[in-house]
């Protein structure tokens, strides 16, 4: 994205190159550069490097751990992350619970659990979808019922990411079997080691093993891990989740993407000229070139309302879309290019084409999003 920077900000943008340069071990940058999987120690020790500098949470208000940066700065705190090929942030607790905690939890929640997602002391997953309940969230199962001063859960959730490595987990659940769907649900901070509590990967096309099924069998949780009121769960999910469609957009992982893409392109060759030299090739990444950038601006306008104190609104729902779109329509061109003149798809490509395919679906499938921004948007 071309941007004119002022002298501050220019320096701002060596800082942040110079500590992911110096920060992140070149065993751990080549594992993100070819898509290979990371482990949980990896991932912590890269949370906790941010953390050490103050850098773990630019989005959170300051008296909380923020940054305080101006919009500018964490567009180039998160291009600069990109470029030195950082392990991509786990939003689960930074990005997704903690805005929840900060905005609907009480001084007794935000002080116990905010200090333990800078520090990494807890790994967060997110327990929303169900084995019946995706697109139509509302109509989830999984039950809480009172029982003294605890929650008594069963139900299960699924495609959970990374619950392999969570030691938490927020999930809605149906306190109110008897309400109207959406005013039933609530929302509950469960520890994933209590009694009753169990996970089971589900294996993806690519082999990998991100994402899992949780079971709850009668598991006992603490009436103070309610966060908000009873009943307030829909509410809380829908903040949250304009955060979590925002993030799912990538401006700073794809512009990454793209330059992988044009340097591999620039060395596939066919006779004297390159793949990217191409005419029909060279145009189909002019075109999402141009996607991006125009992208990147709408994603700045959604960091300027964030900054000023609103939450992300339904314009999240537009750049989820498009982000994904872009994000899929890359790892197609770079299987395309893995594949130019026969050559087999040893890039990285096929492990990321594959991966990429749930972009469009998760955080709410991209055609609910066309939904919402027909409804609150366009007032259809």
């Amino acid at each position: 994205m071309d941007l004119s920077f002022s002298p501050q900000e220019q320096a701002f943008r060596a800082e942040v190159r110079s500590f992911v340069e110096s920060a992140i071990p070149d065993d751990i940058r080549r594992k993100t550069q070819t898509g290979e999987a990371l482990t949980k120690d990896e991932y912590v020790a890269w949370q906790r490097a941010l953390n050490g500098r103050g850098w773990m949470a630019p989005g959170w208000p300051v008296e909380f751990g923020g940054t305080g940066w101006t919009v500018v700065q964490r567009h180039i705190f998160e291009e600069e992350l990109a470029l030195g090929w950082a392990p991509r942030q786990i939003p689960f607790g930074v990005s997704m619970v903690a805005p929840v905690i900060i905005h609907f939890g009480n001084a007794a929640q935000k002080a116990h659990y905010l200090p333990r997602i800078l520090d990494s002391t807890d790994w967060w997953c997110q327990g929303y979808s169900e084995p019946g309940s995706g697109s139509d969230l509302a109509s989830l199962s999984t039950r809480a019922v009172r029982d003294g001063d605890h929650y008594v859960v069963s139900g299960a959730k699924t495609w959970i990411t990374l619950a392999q490595f969570a030691n938490m987990i927020f999930c809605l659940v149906r306190t109110d079997p008897a309400a109207k769907k959406q005013e039933g649900i609530s929302f509950l901070l469960i520890d994933m080691t209590s009694p009753g509590v169990s996970v089971r990967p589900i294996v993806t096309i690519d082999g990998g093993r991100e994402i899992n099924e949780v079971f709850f069998d009668e598991v006992r949780v603490p009436v103070e891990n309610l966060v908000g009121r009873e009943g307030q769960g829909w509410t809380a999910a829908k903040f949250l989740l304009e955060y979590e469609r925002n993030g799912t957009a990538g401006v700073a992982g794809s512009g990454q993407l793209l330059d992988r893409l044009k340097a591999f392109a620039a060395h596939q060759r066919s006779g004297a000229t390159t793949l990217l030299e191409q005419p029909d090739f060279a145009q189909k990444v002019a075109s999402v070139e141009i996607e991006l950038t125009a992208l990147s601006y709408a994603q700045l306008r959604a960091l300027a309302a964030e900054s000023a104190g609103s939450s992300p609104g339904p314009e999240s729902s537009f750049i989820k879309i498009t982000g994904t779109e872009i994000q899929q329509k890359i790892t197609e061109l770079m299987l395309e290019a893995a594949a130019y003149g026969g050559l087999a798809p040893s890039n990285g490509s096929a492990a990321w084409y594959f991966n990429f395919r749930k972009v469009s679906i998760y955080a709410g499938s991209n055609e609910i999003q066309r939904n919402i921004i027909a409804k609150r948007i366009l007032g259809l």
